[in-house]
């Protein structure tokens, strides 16, 4: 059995759904200790829960010692099984890292598979339906996975309530090369907000405008929820190349600005359009665990986060992969497969 101590690397929930999806994948049971060992409130929080019954329930899995609040579990993986599947975080936990976590296991399965995933669809600390959708189900898809999604209904925190809706073709992952974004084709900026004034929406607005001086006064907008749907608010920024597709988000929160908000978001979304990277951070995050899967392929990033050093170290612990981050002339970082040995067959 793989012993994981999850309080290195980033310390966070990323540990404990890669090391799901990779179990189901490569058939290796695994224990986790001290899991989000670096958060401020350790151990498994009500969404990691419904991560892990998910990949019991796709899996044929057994676990031991899951329950909220838990420092220490196992799991032993079976059978991934493809079918229709309900799961509800019964919070504003993020659907979309559910959604993670049973993923990978289910494209290598041998049929089709639709989710319903009901919770949080943009939350802090989580990739947004929007992320998932526009940024990386579409890579997803050029490594050979058949993927489509629908948002039904948005769940902001605390509230959550929303619901998405996946269907999955699987197929054979075949290692890509994603080096080149290419040219830049469109730009937007959309404030979401429910229940909430409507200035708020508007001051974020605002504020990118002035930070992102080059985009057109068209390619920003409003779009105002149902209050049922709230309350609730969030600026996407969105970036589309060639291709490949960024986007970065801020959440709003009590405490915290309109124009704050938009600020943050809005120089991180102008510190991407500097680099010739194709991937930003997050979308680095989540490409690991495919192509490790796919047993190679290659993307430029920006300077790796915490996150991503964290997934190739899970990655190495079960396929016996070592992939590196390169730092090369232009600034950015390329991330490939330099050493290790295939995903094990089960």
């Amino acid at each position: 059995m793989i012993i994981i101590d999850g309080s290195e690397g980033e310390g966070g929930g990323q540990i404990v759904r890669n090391s799901c999806a990779l179990s189901l994948v490569t058939g290796q049971p695994f224990r986790i200790i001290n899991t989000r060992g670096k958060r401020e409130k350790p151990g498994l929080m009500r969404q990691h829960v419904t991560a892990i019954e998910a990949a019991c329930a796709i899996g044929g899995a057994t676990c031991e010692g899951v329950a909220v609040g838990a420092s220490d579990f196992s799991f032993t993986p079976g059978r991934v099984a493809p079918g229709e599947y309900h799961f509800a975080v019964g919070t504003a936990g993020s659907t979309g890292l559910v959604l993670q976590t049973v993923l990978m296991p289910l494209l290598l399965a041998g049929g089709p598979s639709r989710l319903v995933l009901e919770g949080g669809t943009h939350n802090m600390l989580a990739p947004p339906f929007d992320f998932v959708a526009k940024a990386f189900a579409p890579v997803m898809r050029r490594m050979g996975a058949g993927i489509e999604m629908r948002l039904v209904r948005h769940g902001f925190y605390p509230r959550g309530g929303g619901r998405i809706e996946v269907d999955l073709i699987p197929g054979a992952l075949a290692p890509i090369h994603c080096l080149d974004r290419g040219a830049l084709l469109s730009v937007a900026g959309t404030a979401l907000f429910a229940a909430l004034p409507h200035g708020i929406a508007e001051r974020e607005l605002a504020t990118a405008r002035k930070l992102l001086p080059d985009w057109p006064e068209r390619s920003f907008a409003v779009r105002e929820l149902p209050d049922a749907q709230g309350p609730g608010n969030a600026l996407l920024l969105e970036a589309v190349f060639e291709h490949a597709t960024e986007i970065v988000t801020g959440f709003g929160r009590l405490g915290v600005s309109a124009e704050a908000l938009a600020k943050t978001a809005a120089h991180r979304m102008a510190g991407f359009l500097e680099s010739r990277a194709f991937a930003g951070p997050y979308l680095a995050d989540q490409l690991l665990l495919p192509f490790a899967i796919a047993e190679g392929g290659s993307f430029t990033t920006v300077k790796p986060s915490q996150h991503a050093r964290t997934a190739a170290d899970v990655i190495a612990r079960f396929t016996g992969q070592r992939w590196g981050f390169e730092q090369q002339p232009d600034g950015c970082h390329l991330v490939r497969r330099v050493s290790g040995d295939a995903v094990r067959d089960r």
